[in-house]
């Protein structure tokens, strides 16, 4: 694999490793365990792995790592392990690097299952969080400590879509020592130069757009190889966080089409706000590449100008409205998922964000209003006829 390769031909060549058939599609290596040659061989193996010794399937697999080195050279990373979902991923890049009395700081804006970790399942274990509005750079600053271990943000918030300044923060986090953790779902790989803005450790739910067409779950972990192997795999091939390889298989077939369906996907999500906005039924019409968007600048500088494939539509008159605008959809399915090839629409107050409390909805502006439109592949026409319709009947 050259290093010289442009994303879309790495999404397609990178981290090949083939049989002794050659075959052309990567190979699916379903097997929970490897055999050793002799008694010897596996004493060694147990000792030291190389980049072709395998023992276990939780520690690695030939599928699972062709994945792994895939996503890590298309997000500029060293190396990446592969997880069950994306909120084994979130989990295990804390928990792998935290212990009862270390202090992060965190954005407030997550979506509901990291809110959960960071605000229950740490707090548990002994560890301090200070939260602060993402977007606010003084906030940050009088946050971190010279004792801060970490600092953890979506790098565009779920649902919000509010955009953090990845190479500010880091920033200011690296001059205390602390650690950039970044879940970056909402900016797509293919956007994303996230480790190169100073983010160092990266996640994705491979759920969304690397696999894209709703069939399996997994996510990744990337970041440089002395944390993935010294730090991460340790954590999480003893807690069982792997990545299935059927699943691996699953997302190297979705990365070979990631640019693709995500760059019509961002075009289209472009197009709909960009025609929604100001529409008679609706409060507020939130998407990054928008130019009345808040981070809009950033979004040049940060992602190449692309606002991604999520818009989130703030209709007049609250959930009864809000409900009336779901059930009159008839292109975009009602589900909880994004970054999926069919147009999907949540209602997060009261599905993906449900267990926030009133306070904290009102604080992260996700009003009974508010929905969550991920944009899939089809046309921009239809999609905007539809979605006109549907506010049409939610003001009756």
């Amino acid at each position: 694999m050259s290093e010289s390769w442009k994303k879309r031909t790495q999404a397609v060549h990178g981290g090949i490793r083939r049989s002794q058939y050659n075959e052309v599609s990567e190979a699916i290596f379903l097997t929970q365990g490897f055999v050793y040659d002799n008694a010897e061989q596996a004493e060694a193996r147990f000792l030291e792995c190389g980049p072709d010794d395998f023992i276990y399937a939780r520690y690695g697999n030939p599928t699972v790592s062709m994945f792994e080195q895939r996503i890590a050279a298309l997000e500029g990373g060293e190396d990446a392990f592969a997880t069950a979902s994306g909120m084994a991923a979130v989990n295990g890049a804390l928990t792998s690097i935290l212990k009862a009395g270390d202090h992060i700081v965190s954005a407030k804006a997550l979506f509901g299952s990291c809110l959960y970790i960071v605000e229950t399942i740490l707090t548990r274990f002994g560890v301090d969080v200070t939260y602060v509005d993402g977007t606010d750079l003084e906030q940050w600053k009088a946050a971190i400590r010279t004792d801060t271990k970490a600092v953890f943000f979506e790098s565009m918030s779920n649902p919000t879509l509010e955009v953090i300044d990845i190479a500010s923060v880091a920033e200011l986090a690296h001059a205390a020592g602390a650690l950039v953790i970044v879940d970056n779902v909402f900016s797509t790989p293919v956007f994303s130069r996230a480790i190169e803005q100073g983010a160092d450790v990266v996640i994705y739910s491979a759920t969304k757009h690397i696999d894209g067409q709703g069939r399996a779950l997994g996510g990744v972990i990337i970041g440089t190889k002395d944390f993935i192997r010294g730090t991460v795999e340790p954590y999480m091939k003893h807690t069982g966080g792997a990545l299935s390889p059927f699943n691996a298989w699953i997302m190297l077939k979705g990365i070979e089409t990631m640019t693709l369906r995500v760059n019509a996907q961002a075009e289209t999500a472009q197009i709909l706000a960009e025609a929604l906005e100001g529409h008679a039924a609706l409060e507020r019409t939130l998407y990054p590449g928008l130019k009345t968007h808040p981070q809009n600048a950033l979004v040049q500088s940060q992602l190449g100008g692309k606002g991604g494939t999520v818009l989130a539509l703030d209709i007049n008159g609250g959930k009864k409205a809000a409900f009336a605008f779901l059930n009159a959809l008839t292109i975009p399915v009602i589900s909880n998922n994004l970054g999926d090839t069919k147009s999907i629409a949540t209602h997060p107050a009261t599905t993906t964000h449900q267990r926030l409390s009133d306070e904290q909805k009102d604080e992260l502006s996700i009003t009974p209003g508010l929905i969550r439109l991920s944009i899939g592949l089809e046309d921009s026409g239809d999609l905007l006829a539809d979605i006109k319709q549907a506010l049409d009947v939610s003001q009756r």
